[in-house]
């Protein structure tokens, strides 16, 4: 089964929220697993994101956090977090269009965020690619 692109940033997005839940409470866990667990296909866009993100986490939270205005990245739900993690990456290390990666981005956070979390990887995407 071909998947879309979007399609594949959402299993991008599943597989860091349960890294990052299992993580959080100590579980122990390998990423390979948790990749294997959620695809059906061996996908290298898939792979990329999720170990680039695993791989950079340190350095995007620190970009992120320098976007965040009044706020910090932990502080944002699990789910809004791993989409914003996931654009960071995207922007900082791969070739996608800018206006992509923002519009997937915010998509999937009007799908499994609240408003409030949308709005602020919007505006952290933003100010990202005007500087």
């Amino acid at each position: 089964m071909a998947y879309k692109r979007s399609e594949l940033r959402e299993k991008c997005m599943i597989i860091l929220y349960q890294y990052d839940v299992m993580t959080s409470n100590k579980v122990k866990v390998e990423i390979d697993e948790i990749l294997k667990d959620n695809l059906d296909i061996d996908n290298e866009f898939v792979k990329d994101i999720v170990y680039g993100v695993v791989t950079h986490k340190e350095e995007l939270d620190t970009l992120a956090n320098h976007y965040i205005k009044d706020w910090t990245i932990d502080r944002l739900d699990k789910t809004g977090s791993s989409i914003l993690r996931i654009a960071l990456f995207e922007l900082k290390y791969t070739n996608t269009p800018e206006v992509v990666v923002i519009n997937e981005a915010i998509e999937l956070a009007k799908k499994y965020s609240d408003d409030a979390v949308r709005k602020i990887i919007n505006a952290v995407l933003d100010k990202m690619i005007r500087e």
